[in-house]
């Protein structure tokens, strides 16, 4: 039996693996490629910007141009289509839209329907910088001693009371000076 090395068998697996990833990806790369014959220039950019605008169905996220989900290259087809009938921008949104929803656009209208998108944003971040802004003034006023919080008469400490809260704090005192007594016994 003839024993290869150890690091010739791991060679010749790494090399098996990036040839097969070469593979993958040059198969992938060809996929993607779309040939399509424009009549024009003007029809060729049409195209391209319709597809880079709206988006895939399936892959959520992704345009038409970036995707190679069936239905993407089913509506890249029909959007080839309707442009070599020489439909315009807006003829061919409003048919996307009508058969798949305001989700095939990156820019949905502005209908009751979609005001949660369009005017939550920008109302959330008023909220949030009118509170920060709130906020800070009122530590400043409290920093200043300008707090504006009234003292109830009804709220404030008695006479009694008073004394006792004086008498805690001195003797708190006298402990924090007091450090070099060790025992319990001899602080009381």
């Amino acid at each position: 039996m003839i024993m290869m090395p150890l690091k010739s068998i791991t060679k010749n697996l790494a090399s098996l693996i990036i040839a097969c990833l070469f593979g993958v990806l040059s198969i992938n790369a060809y996929a993607a490629i779309d040939v399509y014959d424009f009549d024009s220039v003007q029809q060729e950019a049409q195209y391209r910007g319709l597809i880079e605008e709206l988006r895939c169905p399936k892959c959520q996220n992704q345009n038409l141009a970036g995707s190679d989900a069936p239905i993407a290259q089913d509506l890249k087809q029909k959007t080839y289509d309707m442009i070599k009938e020489g439909r315009s921008d807006g003829e061919i949104r409003s048919y996307m839209q009508e058969r798949y929803g305001d989700f095939i656009t990156y820019k949905p209208p502005v209908r009751p329907s979609t005001w949660i998108l369009w005017f939550f944003p920008p109302l959330l971040l008023i909220v949030l910088i009118a509170g920060w802004f709130w906020q800070s003034k009122r530590s400043q006023r409290i920093a200043r001693g300008q707090s504006g919080i009234l003292v109830d008469s009804a709220a404030a400490l008695s006479a009694v009371e008073e004394a006792e809260l004086d008498r805690l704090l001195s003797r708190a005192d006298r402990n924090k000076t007091d450090h070099d007594i060790t025992s319990i016994e001899d602080k009381k």
